[in-house]
């Protein structure tokens, strides 16, 4: 997965790895390919220009132009992480029957089954997997957590671990789960995330990250060191569910706080990058430079992780590491309020496992 293994190329198309895929990607795929040859998606993702950008990092650029033009409007404000559901606007249970993939939820048996199913015959507990009609990346799917629940764009600790289980059942390192916060574009106040296949190392996952702390339940906290954006990485733990506990508590507390957050889910769920940022809120203070606004670029998790989106030839050719990173200086928080953010999350992380620590014993 370094630079050198791909080389300054890079496709978004799905190459001949069939052998090598587990039953739930091998399922996903298949069905990702039916929806795509009935024609449910905007774009053909297959077909759009992309490339490495030279440099340290790596950036990705994929050109999709007039996708912003395209997609489901934003209807609610960008000032409030935490909102009511509004049955009223837009919400994945309003998709078409089409566009679900399959359902899915708990059971007592080893092995997986999938079901297909359309929003009317899954059963509240259930949740689901959707196309993604606008997809930035080969097999771009939603994950609607208990999608009949009609649950708000916040995450949860058992919704979160759903997430988990997703990347874990993928057993694939080039297929992500990301989730964005109100505030952090996410553009649907309904429960979701976002997960694709992307055969490339996200810059993020190879920049260099100092340690901060071990919690007792064996979970390391470091954070990212060179890297454009500020941010959190999270692993370790006795299991799974250790690592998405501490992960989620840390996003509950961001969100309680207003605070928005991006998370990127990588290596099947054995490391998690939580990077908050403030992009939305200089919008909103008319602190964001023109040249940026006029690149409609939204920075969401896949763009704070590395792969850009870009909606104008012009900005696709003159794409440059440089531009790029000034690009998410500007998205992420300042030295001085990561410094702060940090020191507030340790302290809370420290009394929520030590609580939680004298309550196992």
């Amino acid at each position: 997965m370094d630079g050198k293994s791909f080389g300054l190329s890079c496709s978004l198309g799905m190459e001949d790895d069939s052998l090598n895929l587990s039953p739930f990607l091998n399922k996903l795929f298949r069905e990702w390919e039916d929806r795509k040859a009935r024609g449910l998606f905007h774009h053909d993702i297959t077909s759009c220009e992309t490339k490495v950008l030279r440099g340290e990092h790596n950036f990705v650029a994929t050109l999709i132009e007039g996708r912003d033009q395209k997609k489901r409007p934003t209807e609610f404000g960008m000032n409030q992480v935490l909102q009511p559901f509004d049955s009223g606007k837009f919400n994945f249970t309003k998709v078409r029957p089409e566009e679900v993939i399959f359902r899915f939820g708990e059971t007592d048996k080893d092995s997986a089954q999938y079901f297909d199913g359309a929003p009317d015959t899954i059963s509240a507990s259930s949740s689901a997997i959707l196309i993604n009609v606008s997809p930035i990346g080969y097999c771009h799917v939603l994950l609607t957590p208990k999608i009949q629940d009609c649950l708000p764009q916040r995450i949860d600790q058992e919704s979160f671990l759903i997430a988990m289980y997703v990347a874990r059942e993928a057993r694939n390192p080039f297929f992500r789960v990301g989730y964005n916060s109100l505030g952090g574009f996410a553009t649907i106040n309904h429960l979701h995330f976002q997960a694709y296949y992307l055969k490339a190392q996200y810059p993020v996952e190879k920049a260099t990250t100092e340690k901060l702390a071990a919690l007792v339940n064996g979970v390391s906290i470091a954070q990212l060191v060179g890297y454009p954006v500020s941010g959190f990485v999270f692993e370790g733990g006795a299991s799974l569910e250790d690592l998405s506990d501490v992960v989620a508590k840390v996003c509950i507390f961001l969100q309680e706080k207003n605070r928005p957050f991006n998370v990127l889910i990588s290596e099947s769920g054995k490391r998690v990058f939580l990077l908050p940022q403030c992009y939305a809120e200089k919008q909103l203070l008319g602190k964001v430079s023109q040249e940026f606004l006029d690149m409609r670029i939204n920075p969401a998790i896949w763009e704070l992780s590395g792969h850009l989106v870009l909606k104008r030839k012009k900005d696709y050719d003159e794409a440059s590491e440089p531009n790029i990173c000034r690009f998410l200086v500007e998205a992420g928080l300042s030295e001085t309020e990561f410094q702060e953010l940090k020191r507030c999350v340790l302290d809370f992380m420290t009394v929520s496992v030590a609580c939680n620590s004298d309550i196992d014993s």
